[in-house]
């Protein structure tokens, strides 16, 4: 039987204990989805909730899935929560090195949400999608054609969505 990880309840009931709402971070096959969850004794409760998917109505036209998708989420987590600090409940998931998780704890903490962690390890070549725009211009093919100009200025992209999100537009 393959090893799973299981929940370390003494942690779990520590933060829930410290009252603090969680933030809650996931991938699908298709985007990125962030809450801030608060603990109630019927059940948590979802304060607040963007997705990649989301991202598409402030003009972001790439994946919902990579890292600056997650700062872009982060961001617009921050914007619609409200809430002053939040706590990382990263469930069993291990973060490494550029894990999506730093990219939406930064654009969090870069809206104002203090976020209790020792540590935001990312990269700013992989905030701004440089690894993204590295790798297009070996591939040919129509599969690409469709986004090849948009990631070749996937900065400006970036920064453009970035602004509409802080605008609410």
């Amino acid at each position: 039987m393959k090893d799973r990880k299981r929940t370390n309840y003494r942690r779990r009931l520590n933060m829930l204990k410290s009252g603090i709402p969680r933030l809650v971070v996931r991938k699908t096959d298709s985007s990125i989805i962030a809450h801030i969850v608060e603990f109630r004794p019927e059940g948590d409760k979802t304060i607040a909730m963007a997705r990649g998917t989301d991202l598409k109505k402030f003009g972001w036209d790439l994946s919902g899935k990579n890292s600056p998708a997650a700062y872009l989420i982060g961001y617009l987590l921050g914007k619609r929560s409200n809430v002053k600090e939040a706590i990382l409940d990263k469930g069993n998931m291990t973060l490494k090195k550029n894990s999506f998780m730093y990219y939406v704890m930064k654009g969090l903490k870069d809206f104002g949400v203090d976020v209790h962690t020792n540590e935001i390890k990312i990269d700013e070549e992989r905030l701004y999608g440089q690894h993204i725009s590295s790798y297009y211009p070996n591939k040919t093919g129509n599969q690409f054609s469709a986004v090849r100009e948009k990631v070749n200025n996937i900065r400006e992209e970036f920064n453009k969505t970035l602004e509409n999100i802080k605008n609410g537009k």
